[in-house]
């Protein structure tokens, strides 16, 4: 750590008391306000006198500045805004009840999010004041206000210790988030902060802790993530991102100034003044200006000392997550939109470099052999230019990389590998399986993991936990066995690892490892073998005691997951490129015991910019996916080649429990059995489940026919009608799979039994449909005789009975014409006998 004793003089701005500033965007001017009636406006680079604006509010309290103009906000409840190209008063933005105490701008600058005494905030329309925005959820008055930089979440910091953020992405806001036990509770008026700044790259925010510490609070979960810690001993009074996110600047009431580095949360210099209250950085130079309660300000160029510098230069740095997702290409994580990118100050590009050019975007000629370096320093290579873009050489790595992609800009959506059943980690723990037979979760213990295998019938089989010394990332648990894998690490290959639940010998139990560079990007298992994809788009066969049964190359790639029941194995991979580029996904489904293909590289049948989510078969054995658009689809012909599709038997976004609209929740698949759904309900804008362990709940399956908000009624039923036409084409598809099991298998006296009950409900979905028709009045007739020529009526009883139907209802033309069918049917069977 580095101890600055160089110190900047000092420049009287305001009265003692409540003194704050703000940059512009463009890093050209700083605004300060205090508790006189003068706001002062300087020009960055310049040592002569700041323009003065007189006359403006006093007591202020807030301030906030585009590159066009500045608001403040003071104790008698008003915000009012004044213009930087003319330096004159505009016009009163709000006025509140009670005095104002923050002032956030949205990165467009087009909303002022305002935060006063009152316990409601307003988000307020800089064009058109009309236009405000209510945030309603905090009980207690605001004391701080961040937006993210993509402008579509808001944190609010309050007096009694909670973080709230909304999304203001929808017409309302909405609480996505609330974070309890990370700030302190602290007065309102109180010179320390508890405010939570957003990093630069958009997915995760800082705020100071009770402990005077610095906690990073991961976004998409709310986890806490890595802290700054022990560098202050008082209160922490301001604190701020440098605009790339390398840096973190703390002051606090121990009377300093620190520098942390994102990176390795360690204290690389440190500063020495008291009373600091607010801090900024420049937007692009190695500047910071903060002032005092003494109403003291300090411009401080050349901030960053000569061996620290070299880290604002660096482009924008991820985020200090313990596990960061943006690390984790393969399994079960993907990649976070890093929609912060693009709110970095437009003009932190303004530094020595020229625009970009063809040759720049495409890299250069062969021929040239290099000819223009950057050998004066004059920033042609590898540089932002002056319209705050990058090069296409960044794209690779949110780091700087050896590997530059020069050759073009463009690259197909791959279809991301993943394990179906697991999450990604959440703060040190995560789980590796979820289905109808248990869990599987893993805990981080920093040297070593442990797993714990728990399961729901504890009468046949016990829980087990182990220290896992091999960090196994993947998981299967079936009713026979438990399976591991383990990514390469240390020089060590990757590995498989097999424990049967049941054993007459004394030892059961195998590993085998996977050849040097090889990792597992998917692994399954079934009664009768292991699957297991690799990198290599290898999809590698082994017996349940760990012979090597089967060796190939999938033809899809790079390969995206896998699943099996008894002896049928499914693959899936990335195809060719769709029109909206991403690749297609394909699927392969074969009998290993019989070798034979069942389906070769169809298509997965998922709407554009959709992605498969889990894919798992059910307890009757037919493939099932479910999609990121909350559809369950089930494979129906899967053993006759040529003849699939992929049928929807479940929309939960059509499920009656969201048809108010109050409820917003997300359902994240575990498995199909017994014809119903069995998930987890996520709530709050959760993507994976977590800790404790959450309860299952299941839904009943139901072909999407229509549209369910025009027809329920008013106590929340559907008419019989649809009711009845969804249970027939349900029951229809379910006799289409069931047929094609017994037909194509050894079939059991109950599979035949079950068979002709599935027979009868598809009949007794048409003759209650029929009733339906003949209620409604003779004009449904052709309906009606239509709904009995689709009965399948083994020995006739089914016609006979609706011709019963028909009669009761007085449709004697129906009845007649009933009969007629009847007599066809009975001559059309004695003829093939």
């Amino acid at each position: 750590m580095t101890t600055v004793e160089h110190r900047v003089r000092a420049r009287p701005a305001h009265p003692s008391g409540p003194t704050f500033l703000a940059y512009t965007p463009n890093g050209r001017q700083l605004v300060t306000a205090g508790s006189n009636n003068v706001v002062r406006v300087y020009t960055t680079g310049s040592d002569g006198e700041p323009t003065n604006l007189d006359d403006c509010q006093e007591n202020n309290t807030a301030l906030a500045a585009t590159n066009d103009f500045f608001l403040t906000g003071s104790e008698d409840g008003t915000v009012c805004m004044y213009s930087l190209e003319h330096y004159t008063y505009e016009k009163m933005l709000i006025r509140c009840t009670l005095p104002i105490r923050d002032i956030a701008l949205s990165p467009d600058g087009q909303w002022a999010a305002v935060a006063s005494d009152e316990l409601t905030v307003k988000i307020v329309n800089i064009n058109d004041t009309y236009k405000v925005l209510y945030l309603r959820e905090q009980p207690q008055p605001a004391k701080h206000l961040s937006f993210d930089p993509s402008g579509s979440y808001i944190a609010v910091s309050c007096t009694h210790g909670i973080v709230y953020v909304y999304t203001l992405s929808k017409e309302e806001p909405k609480l996505v988030r609330e974070v309890d036990g990370l700030i302190k509770s602290l007065e309102i008026e109180s010179e320390s902060s508890s405010k939570a700044i957003w990093h630069p790259d958009g997915r995760a925010f800082a705020a100071p802790t009770v402990t005077k510490d610095i906690q990073v609070i991961s976004f998409s979960d709310g986890e806490r993530q890595r802290a700054f810690s022990g560098g202050h001993i008082g209160d922490i009074t301001a604190l701020a991102w440098s605009p790339n996110g390398a840096l973190l600047l703390t002051a606090g009431s121990d009377k300093k100034i620190l520098l942390w580095d994102t990176r390795s949360q360690k204290v690389v210099a440190r500063y020495d003044y008291a009373n600091v209250i607010n801090a900024a950085w420049h937007s692009h130079e190695n500047i910071v200006s903060f002032v005092t309660s003494d109403g003291e300000l300090f411009i401080y160029e050349n901030f960053l000392p000569h061996d620290i510098a070299p880290l604002l230069e660096k482009t924008l740095q991820p985020a200090p997550f313990i596990r960061d997702p943006l690390a984790e290409t393969k399994g079960n994580a993907q990649k976070p939109s890093k929609y912060g990118q693009k709110a970095i100050i437009e003009n932190r590009a303004r530094r020595r470099g020229t625009p970009d050019t063809l040759d720049s975007i495409l890299g250069p000629d062969e021929e040239d052999d290099n000819f223009v370096s950057d050998d004066d320093g004059a920033g042609y290579a590898n540089r932002i230019n002056g319209y705050g873009k990058r090069g296409n050489d960044h794209l690779d790595t949110i780091d700087d990389s050896d590997h530059k992609r020069r050759t073009s800009s463009w690259q197909p959506r791959l279809h991301h590998s993943f394990q179906p059943g697991s999450t990604p980690w959440r703060g040190k723990r995560r789980y590796l399986c979820v289905n109808l037979t248990g869990f599987i979760w893993t805990v981080d213990q920093d040297t070593h993991n442990t797993v714990t295998v728990e399961f729901y019938d504890r009468e046949f089989r016990r829980d087990f936990h182990f220290t896992d010394p091999y960090m196994y990332d993947k998981a299967c648990l079936n009713a026979i066995g438990t399976l591991f894998s383990c990514p390469p690490a240390s020089g060590s290959p990757a590995m498989i690892f097999y424990r049967p639940h049941e054993t007459w010998t004394s030892r059961a139990d195998w590993r085998t490892q996977l050849p040097d560079g090889e990792d597992v990007t998917s692994i399954s298992l079934s009664d009768s073998y292991i699957i297991v994809t690799t990198s290599e788009d290898y999809v590698r066969i082994f017996t349940l005691f760990g012979t090597p049964f089967r060796v190939y190359r999938q033809k899809s790639s790079p390969t995206v997951t896998c699943a099996s029941w008894r002896d049928y194995v499914l693959t899936m991979g990335n195809g060719p490129v769709s029109a909206d580029g991403s690749t297609k996904l394909l699927y392969t489904l074969e009998n290993i015991r019989r070798d034979e293909v069942c389906q070769s590289e169809d298509t997965v049948a998922i709407p554009e910019g959709a992605t498969v989510k889990s894919i798992f078969f059910s307890d009757q054995g037919d493939p099932c996916i479910y999609d990121t658009t909350g559809v369950l689809l089930i494979l129906q012909h899967w053993r006759t080649s040529g003849q699939t599709k992929w049928v929807p038997v479940l929309d939960t976004k059509r499920l009656e429990r969201l048809a108010g609209g109050k409820r917003e929740e997300t359902y994240w698949p575990v498995a199909v059995a017994q014809e119903k759904f069995h998930c987890i309900i996520l709530k709050g804008g959760e993507q994976h489940p977590y800790f404790p362990k959450p309860l299952l709940s299941e839904f009943d399956l139901r072909i999407p026919l229509s549209s369910t908000k025009a027809t329920v009624h008013e106590e929340g039923n559907l008419p019989d009608g649809q009711k009845l036409e969804e249970s027939f084409a349900r029951n229809s598809l379910l006799l289409s799979l069931l047929e094609d099991l017994v037909s194509s298998t050894n079939a059991t006296h109950s599979q035949r039994t079950e068979l002709a009950k599935r027979e009868m409900e598809v009949d007794k979905a048409l003759l209650q449909l029929l009733n339906v028709e003949c209620r409604e009045g003779e004009e449904r007739g052709m309906k009606a005789l239509e709904l009995v020529g689709l009965m399948r009526d083994r020995n006739g009883k089914m016609v006979e009975a609706a011709g019963k139907v028909a009669g009761r209802y007085g449709r004697t033309v129906l009845q007649k014409k009933i009969s007629e069918l009847a007599e066809r049917r009975l001559m059309s069977v004695e003829e093939e006998e």
